[in-house]
């Protein structure tokens, strides 16, 4: 063998087996293909319901917080001008045309129509609560987090509604007792009715009581407890009485009772705290079948009724303060008018007053004075004046269902603040221990 004859290494045999070096190729996958997708027409829009298409412009109008801002700028107006009306109007003739209507109206002087210029307290009040309800419904979800926005929000809603609830449904009247008298009946200090009296039976009287609002002239007025017709031939909200002449030209007011002597004269309304109007009426009675019994004046002026018969029964004709009837009576037993040793300066005005109610065989006395008025029967009597002798007492009565809404709602509206607060607090407090 020859000695020059090469081995060959491993290395060399594992290289002559690799491959000849160079880029590698990879199979190409196979791909299958997707199947064309043909594209979606456009379909019809979806459909809207009627209710959906006016509930929801509506919701997002009365949300709205610009609508909130306009109502408080036009209840600012209001109050303000509806102040500033009560130097000429007078405080109740303000408050009716202003703050009681949904729109304050203007009319020329002399003209028998109107024309709105301004909305009225109901309505900006109205509007701004239905505001309040719709913006909490639609922006507040209901969380423990704002229980507190919850609460300020219901209390703001009771305060709205308690003044309208106490707005209409509020009624004060007064109880004019003399040291012994007794009464049932509390009276207005506005508003006054036509009162037909049967006095035939001698233990009882029955009346019949008719609104001021409903004697209108050129009306007959009817009722199932009336056996008579009454028309209303003549209706002055403001009037004065004069005595008639024998020589007069003038034609009487009317041909009954004291109606022959005397005339009665219109006069403008009055609006100022300290006087009233006082109304008068010439009312003619007519039977069921037509007939006319006569004519009568009526008016506070006069004090003596004004007396007819129809078939055997005896009645009574007046025009009065409205009155409103208690089941109980309430007795005057003593005023005191207290003033201070050596002055005239006053220093306790008191009614001891005896609350009597046949239906409960409730009797018991009851001292009212300054800031402590009797709660009774849903009704409360406060010490409201006097009569110059010291003999006689005035209460105001005042009738109102809704008279507690207002502590409700500053109670809630209160609790909601501190609830808020304390939620926050308790949160912030929470964040700094785990930081």
């Amino acid at each position: 063998m020859n000695s020059r004859t090469r081995v060959t290494s491993a290395n060399e045999f594992a290289a002559a087996a690799a491959p000849a070096a160079g880029p590698r190729r990879e199979k190409p996958k196979k791909v299958k293909a997707k199947p064309a997708v043909k594209p979606e027409l456009p379909g019809p829009p979806p459909q809207v319901s009627a209710v959906n298409f006016w509930l929801d412009p509506l919701v997002k109008f009365f949300s709205s917080l610009k609508l909130t801002v306009v109502c408080l700028g036009l209840g600012i107006v209001l109050v303000f001008w509806g102040t500033l009306a009560q130097v000429e109007l007078g405080l109740f003739k303000a408050q009716n045309e202003f703050f009681r209507s949904f729109f304050i109206f203007w009319a020329p002087k002399g003209a028998s129509w109107r024309i709105p210029i301004f909305p009225g307290g109901y309505l900006v009040g109205g509007i701004l609560l239905i505001n309040l309800v719709t913006a909490h419904f639609k922006r507040f979800r209901f969380s423990r987090q704002k229980v507190g926005i919850w609460m300020v929000h219901f209390g703001l809603i009771l305060l709205l509604l308690g003044q309208l609830l106490t707005d209409m449904l509020s009624r004060e009247s007064v109880l004019h007792l003399r040291e012994g008298d007794a009464k049932n009946y509390s009276e207005s200090t506005r508003s006054c009715e036509l009162a037909v009296i049967d006095t035939t039976d001698s233990d009882s009287d029955k009346v019949v009581a008719i609104p001021q609002s409903r004697l209108l002239p050129h009306r007959e007025i009817r009722h199932s407890e009336m056996p008579v017709v009454l028309r209303v031939k003549e209706f002055f909200a403001n009037s004065t009485l004069d005595n008639r002449s024998a020589d007069a030209t003038e034609p009487p007011a009317a041909n009954q009772g004291i109606g022959p002597r005397v005339t009665v004269k219109g006069l403008p309304r009055v609006t100022d705290m300290d006087h009233r109007d006082v109304p008068s009426a010439i009312i003619e009675v007519l039977t069921p079948q037509g007939a006319s019994l006569g004519t009568w004046l009526v008016s506070e002026f006069i004090e003596q009724p004004q007396r007819f018969t129809w078939n055997g029964r005896s009645y009574q004709l007046g025009m009065r303060l409205q009155r409103f009837y208690k089941p109980f009576t309430i007795r005057l037993v003593e005023f005191r008018h207290d003033i201070y040793a050596g002055t005239d300066i006053p220093k306790n005005f008191s009614s001891r007053v005896q609350v009597q109610r046949p239906d409960t065989g409730e009797n018991r006395e009851v001292l009212i004075y300054m800031n402590n008025p009797l709660r009774y029967a849903g009704e409360t009597f406060y010490q409201a004046d006097w009569d110059k002798d010291d003999h006689g007492s005035i209460l105001q009565v005042v009738h109102n269902p809704s008279w507690l809404t207002p502590y409700f709602s500053c109670i809630l509206v209160g609790l909601g603040l501190v609830v808020q607060f304390m939620t926050h607090l308790y949160g912030f407090t929470l964040k700094r221990r785990t930081a």
